[in-house]
């Protein structure tokens, strides 16, 4: 009989929550006591059954405890032997405080944080930046189909305005997994939840106009870290320094003028540099302001474009993990399910290194979503390039024994094949 080297002991769901130590769990359970009035609904029962919505796309909290029925005796492998019923699921989505779920989120972080080493794209903006820590700050809207946090904006005309969850995250440029993540009303100011960071020396953060917060800014200039953000187009500023350049020097793009300013606000007074520059594919005029004075105008231009990249998260996150739909219309329901998307994409990410992206990412987890129950490995059939032929012969079938012991939440790990 041929061997099958693409098989393995366990089925996929549990070939994924192998990347989640136990022990993470039971830590984050211990701090924040989240298992102490529940009898069958433990954190981490609740964490495999949501995780397996959010990849999977079910649509309803109905359609995910039936969808799970197929997986049979597969859920086993972890210690769940009996299936939930959704009103039990639905209380603990409803009940159980979702700050677990942002703790565990943040261990795993720091347990892979090696794995998830962005990539050297810096590199690109010269040696000066070459040994710069560069985060990027946004934030993203989730809209909700009921009015449970605030909703942005203004009330409409006709009808009730939707409630919306902010998401806001700080991003190592180059990562696809953001380091620091608060959930908020749709309605809270971004430049609010900026006069809540902790800057590190050193540190460039990027971040858009949304920001203008001069009371932090000055803050982070007198630590030593440094700042490139877009300036308001109502800003008042006062130069100090430098002249607009000839018209010849930026006609077809370039820089308009490098000048060093003052923005005042009631609360304090800045010294900062305002870069104006002329895109050259779109024409448009574009107003930085940072506190790098020593570096060139058009390494800080380039800076701020790469804050594109966290914009890719935010997509990658509302495309692949199922947050069109809440399996909850409570406030705690819906965030754990946005934490459950980022603890989903912050596994595939180490996958996705492990397998030195040699698929992309869409169609990593839409592989694993398609074959949860399946004991393909996962890995090796993403590393494959070609099948053989004795591999795509469907009569072939030999079982090998996948690494039960990983340490991630295989806690039956005498349970056979």
């Amino acid at each position: 009989m041929g061997k099958n080297i693409k098989l393995a002991g366990q089925p996929v769901i549990c070939q994924l929550l192998s990347f989640i130590p136990s022990f993470l769990v039971d830590k984050a359970v211990e701090i924040h006591e989240s298992d102490k009035h529940y009898s069958t609904m433990k954190t981490y029962k609740q964490m495999v059954f949501m995780l397996y919505g959010v990849i999977s796309k079910c649509t309803s909290l109905n359609s995910l405890c039936k969808n799970l029925l197929f997986l049979e005796d597969k859920l086993t492998y972890v210690g769940i032997n009996k299936l939930p019923p959704t009103s039990t699921l639905s209380d603990a989505n409803i009940n159980r405080d979702s700050e677990v779920f942002a703790t565990l989120y943040n261990f795993l972080y720091k347990h892979y944080r090696d794995k998830l080493a962005p990539d050297e794209c810096c590199l690109m903006l010269g040696k000066d930046l070459k040994d710069k820590k560069i985060d990027i700050i946004d934030s993203s809207t989730i809209s909700l189909f009921v009015d449970v946090f605030k909703g942005a904006g203004r009330n409409p005309i006709n009808g009730k305005k939707k409630g919306g969850l902010k998401v806001h995250a700080k991003l190592p440029l180059g990562g696809f997994v953001p380091d620091l993540v608060t959930l908020s009303d749709a309605s809270c100011n971004d430049k609010t939840y900026l006069g809540q960071l902790e800057a590190e020396p050193g540190t460039i953060y990027i971040y858009d106009k949304g920001y203008a917060n001069y009371r932090k800014w000055a803050e982070w200039d007198s630590l030593g870290a440094f700042f490139v953000t877009r300036l308001n187009e109502n800003a008042t500023v006062k130069v100090l320094q430098g002249n607009p350049n000839h018209i010849s020097e930026y006609a077809d793009g370039g820089i308009i003028s490098d000048q060093i300013i003052e923005l005042n606000s009631p609360e304090t007074t800045l010294k900062a540099r305002l870069i104006v520059y002329k895109d050259p594919e779109s024409g448009k005029v574009l107003k930085f302001v940072s506190n790098m004075f020593a570096f060139d105008a058009l390494t800080i231009v380039q800076l701020y474009k790469y804050r594109w990249n966290i914009e890719l998260l935010f997509k990658r996150l509302k495309q692949n993990f199922g947050l069109a739909y809440f399996y909850s219309d409570s406030p705690e329901g819906i965030k754990t399910q946005v934490w459950m998307a980022l603890i989903a994409n912050l596994i595939f990410s180490v996958i996705h290194k492990l397998c030195k992206e040699a698929e992309m990412f869409t169609t990593l987890v839409s592989m694993a979503a398609n074959n949860m129950g399946s004991y393909v490995s996962l890995i090796k059939i993403v590393t494959t390039r070609q099948l053989a032929e004795t591999e795509r012969d469907l009569k072939i079938v030999q079982l090998t024994i996948f690494d039960m012991l990983k340490g991630g939440l295989l806690r039956n790990v005498n349970k056979s094949p």
